[in-house]
C-alpha cells in the first residue's frame, strides 16, 4: 500500500474521531498493518487532531528501539494483528457516550434501527482490576477479539477496540455504536424522570 496515502486516511480519520471527542489530545490510538509482521501506529506524544508523517511510526513484530516512542497500545495493536488476519486497521478510543453507557451494564443492545442492523447486541467487557490493565490488555483484548465473532470490544471504564480491513466501515461502526448508547442514555432519562420529547 502507498504509504502517504496511507498517512492522509489516517491522519483524517484521527481528526474526524478527535472531533467526536472520541479521541483526547494525548488519549486513543490509529494503526494500520502495512505488512506481515508490520503496522503502523501513531507515537506517544500524538496530537490527533493535526496528525503528521511524524507522528506515525513503523513497527516490526519483534520489538526494538521505535517501540520506546510508539503508542501504549502499540503492544495491544500487534496482539490482534497477530492472531486477527482480518485486522488492517485498528483503533482505540473513548467514544464518552459508549464508554458512560456500559460503566453499569453487561450488553448494549441497541433500540435504533442502525445499531440493531448493523451491531446488534454487545457484551460489554469487564476489566476487573485497574491496577494491573495494561499488563493484562495486551494478551486478554486479543484473545477477546480471537474468541468471540466480533470486530468491536467495548471494556467498562476504559474505552473501545475496533478492527476493521475497511477504515471507513470501522468508522462507521464506531459512530453508529455511539449514536445507539446515546438514544438509550436519552431514553433511560425519559424513563426516570418521566419526561415525554
Amino acid at each position: 500500500m502507498n504509504k502517504k496515502n496511507l498517512n492522509h486516511q489516517l491522519s483524517s480519520f484521527a481528526l474526524s474521531m478527535f472531533r467526536k471527542d472520541f479521541y483526547g489530545i494525548y488519549h486513543g490510538a490509529i494503526s494500520a498493518k502495512t505488512e506481515s509482521n508490520r503496522f503502523l501506529i501513531n507515537s506517544r506524544e500524538t496530537i490527533f487532531d493535526t496528525i503528521s508523517e511524524s507522528d506515525l511510526i513503523e513497527l516490526y513484530f519483534a520489538q526494538d528501539y521505535r517501540w520506546n516512542d510508539a503508542s501504549v497500545d502499540a503492544g495491544i495493536h500487534k496482539g490482534i494483528y497477530k492472531r486477527i488476519t482480518d485486522a488492517k486497521f485498528i483503533t482505540f478510543s473513548m467514544p464518552p457516550f459508549t464508554t458512560a453507557y456500559a460503566l453499569e451494564r453487561n450488553i448494549i443492545d441497541p433500540k435504533d434501527f442502525f445499531g440493531h442492523q448493523e451491531l446488534g447486541q454487545i457484551t460489554i467487557y469487564d476489566p476487573k482490576n485497574f491496577d494491573d490493565w495494561y499488563d493484562r490488555a495486551a494478551s486478554e483484548i486479543p484473545q477477546y477479539f480471537h474468541s468471540h465473532n466480533t470486530n468491536i470490544m467495548v471494556i467498562r471504564g476504559y474505552g473501545v477496540y475496533a478492527y476493521n480491513r475497511n477504515l471507513h466501515e470501522m468508522a462507521k461502526q464506531l459512530a453508529i455504536l455511539e449514536k445507539s448508547c446515546r438514544l438509550l442514555m436519552l431514553d433511560k432519562d425519559r424513563d426516570q424522570n418521566g419526561f415525554d420529547y
